[in-house]
């Protein structure tokens, strides 16, 4: 082993390719979905500079050498919302050798969960962002509709076992409310009264006193996630196994 390390070592400063090889870009771009408790939207971002100037594209910046992948990604959300503590994760990398007309540039795009406000809206709004429901997002520019596409499969994948509505929904919802969530995700219409019930069944909901009347004299019951499920362990999160919630 410490032979093998040593010739490592011995090739990378004898080889002069490093210092002249192509150049090559490596970009970060963050797929940003928000839930406004009436559909899931997609937060896109008219692009200022040419190529493509003018047109909607995602949120993205070049990698600068300074920071890593997670600290680069970070930055951009923390730029354009203000926000710091935000759900983030690494999807895909994207390198066809032809996905930018300009240069030869690498992309790695992550994926983020925000709760959607309205002041939060107008401070994104004045900075040539838009959010836009999955069902009207226009054209995009490059490979960002593929980029969203497996973004989208992903947070399918994710709501299975994983208790999303954390991050879309406020801290205390309605049940009407989480399962207008899900039906975007997964663009279906579910049954109210199987809904209730199978989300119920698996007990990882707190019923409060509370009540929201927003939409109904009578109001709806406020519920909240119990903590013991936001804890990122197998046992729970084989309790929120949703596939037979959604009749996979």
């Amino acid at each position: 082993m410490k032979n093998n390390n040593y010739i490592k070592k011995n090739i990378i400063l004898n080889n002069s390719n490093y210092s002249s090889s192509q150049k090559i870009t490596v970009a970060i771009d963050c797929v940003i979905f928000g839930f406004d408790s009436e559909k899931l939207n997609l937060l896109l971002f008219k692009r200022k500079v040419n190529p493509f100037k003018g047109s909607w594209s995602l949120i993205g910046e070049v990698l600068e050498n300074d920071l890593s992948l997670d600290e680069s990604a970070n930055e951009i959300l923390f730029k354009l919302t203000g926000l710091d503590n935000i759900y983030l994760k690494q999807l895909k990398t994207y390198g066809e050798l032809n996905r930018d007309p300009a240069e030869r540039v690498i992309s790695i795009v992550y994926f983020s969960l925000i709760r959607v406000d309205e002041l939060r809206l107008k401070e994104i709004e004045n900075k040539d962002a838009k959010w836009f429901a999955l069902n009207d997002v226009p054209e995009l520019i490059l490979d960002h509709s593929d980029m969203v596409k497996d973004s989208i499969e992903e947070l399918r994948n994710m709501a299975k076992d994983q208790p999303l509505g954390f991050e879309l929904l406020p801290k205390l919802f309605t049940l009407p409310q989480l399962q207008t969530l899900y039906e975007s995700i997964y663009n279906t219409k579910f049954d109210s009264r199987n809904f209730r019930k199978k989300i119920l069944s698996l007990n990882v909901l707190e019923k409060t006193n509370l009540k929201d009347k927003s939409t109904s004299r009578k109001g709806a019951f406020l519920f909240g996630f119990k903590e013991n499920i936001l804890n990122d362990n197998q046992k729970n999160r084989d309790r929120y196994n949703t596939k037979d919630v959604f009749q996979f």
